[in-house]
């Protein structure tokens, strides 16, 4: 019997052809959210949603982007020192990450947050951004995230901070 690669997934934002209804991630806030917000967040230019799938349909997972100020007092001081000295300053936010249940072992988590970062980057070449935040909403997210060289915001309870220099590194072409 001949194995069969698994399917590629592509990532794309949100779209009226994907079936937002049957996404289930484990987590009731995350799945309402794709099911009964994010089209609407969308369309105010709230946040933007991408999703992974394999066939323009089903979804595998998404994230959300948007921007984001932080205080800079907020930020770590050793990486706040090498920033712009004003009360706030840009960032982007990863608001939202969330991978199916249906895909569970396929890296979905970490393609969809490489993907979140890249797009962060190219946007900062444009659009300011000192970096991007998340919100780990638990124990098991602030470990996935730490895992990517995230930060403590520490005077932001739950929050991380990822400078966008590291960002910068982590896709540079090694020659």
């Amino acid at each position: 019997m001949v194995e069969r690669e698994p399917p590629k997934l592509t990532i794309e934002p949100l779209g009226q052809q994907h079936n937002r209804a049957a996404f289930s991630c484990g987590e009731a806030a995350l799945d309402l959210y794709l099911q009964k917000q994010a089209g609407q967040d969308a369309r105010k230019r709230a946040s933007v949603t991408y999703v992974a799938t394999e066939d323009r349909k089903t979804i595998a997972g998404y994230y959300t982007l948007s921007q984001y100020a932080v205080e800079l007092e907020d930020i770590p001081e050793d990486i706040a020192k090498k920033l712009p000295k004003y009360p706030t300053v840009p960032a982007s936010l990863l608001g939202r990450l969330a991978r199916s249940l249906a895909f569970r072992g396929r890296d979905i988590g970490p393609m969809l947050l490489m993907d979140a970062l890249r797009r962060c980057l190219e946007a900062s070449k444009g659009l300011a951004s000192t970096g991007v935040v998340v919100d780990a909403k638990n124990e098991k997210a602030n470990k996935f995230y730490r895992q990517f060289g995230f930060l403590d915001l520490p005077n932001v309870k739950g929050h991380l901070f990822l400078p966008m220099g590291t960002i910068e590194t982590m896709f540079e072409v090694k020659g």
